[in-house]
């Protein structure tokens, strides 16, 4: 039987992994929202219409209220634990914490509430300006939210500009908490994580629409809009994990050592391609790996050191990190491929083939495959800390049994799964809508209902 803890954990990670979906698609998604009001503004500026962007603003502006309202739900429902099953990390970095996510809701979230009306139900009912101010300071709003959130999440993988007194933590220097050493990696990855999240989107939910028979210049564009945008974002995504790994590397060079399976220090430690890592004998099974690959990647050196972890008094489990880290690197790897090939047929034929067309399709959420494999290797990496070398993961759960964790864990994978698969469902009902095979039409039963009783 699971323990308090362990499930706590669990809860946790469910949580945050069904919260995370909606944000990783708002933060890029506004941005893009902006750029479709810009292209608008030229059309009209160069004499022409602006119908084909303003339908793509309106289609997109749906999603994005959709994920916006899922993403706050799923927020504070996630708030809620640290209350109740995790009183120790507020106790003890509550003077960081608390702060950090205050400056998220007065700086980010109030602003995005505020002029999502707008954004949503102003476009006929507001001068031009006032929308178009109104959708970029949404797309603001949503990249500050992330800036405070990952400003407290890298914090917690790299402390800095704090002591602790008594095992409460004191705050001495506000701009070292803020841009602590993991800050800017974490946080460029991130948003890169989320553009190309919805960059696949885009291109997935045009394409459906195209395969349903939608011929329309919006669906069109917006396949383009999707597949471009993702092409050129995997390249600096590729550059920025490269970076981000070599400041992991630096400062917690104990899951560097869980992701790529090195047991014992070596120089010149071969790339491992698969592996099957056994904790208990602490060494790896059936290797295929390319040799010197992982030191040249880690330190740029054929030579290069690598610690291993049996060097380690603590260490993350090696399993998760191994496996999750391939995952984010083999979706990486098939979005570039993909990305690649629908521009390169856009750019012969203009249009892409029924096969490339499902290709997009089944790539639609691929970005939250790649997010959650990230996240999960972030996260689990820092174990068994909560807040790396200040606060213990068991030092700070709270009194919560295992049943009423387990009950509650229960229910929320229960409405999670009903949620997502509703969230799914409504995506593509869109599409279709917007490819004009669902009709606004009241069913004729209501008309006929109606004429009876009268």
């Amino acid at each position: 039987m699971m323990d308090a803890l362990l499930l706590a954990r669990i809860q946790f990670a469910a949580n945050i992994s069904f919260h995370i979906l909606f944000p990783t698609i708002t933060i890029a998604l506004g941005w893009v929202l902006l750029w479709f009001k810009w292209q608008q503004h030229r059309s009209v500026a160069r004499g022409q219409s602006d119908a084909v962007w303003r339908e793509l603003h309106m289609f997109w502006t749906k999603v994005f209220a959709l994920c916006f309202a899922l993403g706050v739900v799923s927020g504070i429902t996630m708030s809620f634990q640290f209350g109740t099953n995790w009183t120790g990390f507020m106790e003890s970095v509550g003077a960081v914490a608390g702060p950090l996510l205050a400056y998220e809701v007065l700086t980010a979230f109030f602003l995005e509430a505020t002029f999502l009306g707008i954004m949503l139900f102003g476009q006929s009912r507001v001068p031009n300006w006032v929308h178009t101010l109104a959708t970029a300071l949404v797309a603001i709003g949503t990249s500050l939210s992330a800036f405070w959130i990952l400003v407290l999440n890298s914090w917690m993988h790299t402390p800095a500009g704090v002591r602790t007194e008594d095992g409460v933590v004191v705050v001495e220097n506000w701009m070292a908490v803020i841009f602590n050493p993991s800050m800017p990696y974490r946080l460029s990855h991130m948003l890169l994580a989320s553009v190309l999240t919805v960059a696949f989107v885009i291109a997935g939910l045009s394409a459906y629409r195209q395969l349903k028979g939608d011929r329309s210049d919006s669906a069109r564009l917006g396949l383009r809009t999707g597949a471009w945008l993702a092409a050129i974002a995997i390249p600096i995504q590729i550059l920025l994990g490269d970076l981000h790994g070599l400041n992991t590397l630096e400062h917690q060079p104990a899951k560097i050592a869980a992701m790529e399976g090195v047991w014992e220090t070596e120089q010149g430690a071969p790339l491992l391609l698969f592996a099957i890592p056994d904790e208990d004998t602490r060494e790896n099974h059936f290797e295929i790996g390319i040799p010197k690959g992982a030191s040249l990647i880690l330190t740029h050196e054929l030579d290069g050191k690598i610690v291993g972890l049996n060097d380690f008094e603590d260490h993350p489990p090696v399993a998760p990190l191994f496996y999750g880290f391939r995952i984010m690197v083999g979706t990486g790897m098939l979005m570039l491929a993909a990305s690649w090939w629908m521009v390169w047929q856009l750019r012969q034929h203009r249009e892409l083939n029924r096969p490339t067309l499902w290709l997009a399709v089944g790539m639609t959420f691929s970005g939250w495959v790649a997010t959650l494999a990230g996240w999960y290797v972030t996260e689990i990496g820092r174990q068994p800390w909560l807040v790396e070398g200040l606060l213990r993961t068991s030092d700070a759960a709270g009194a919560a049994t295992a049943g009423q964790i387990g009950t509650s864990l229960t229910l929320y994978l229960t409405l999670y799964a009903g949620l997502l698969s509703a969230f799914i469902w409504t995506l593509f009902y869109l599409a279709r809508k917007a490819a004009g095979l669902v009709s606004d039409a009241k069913p004729a039963f209501t008309h006929t209902t109606t004429e009876a009783h009268s």
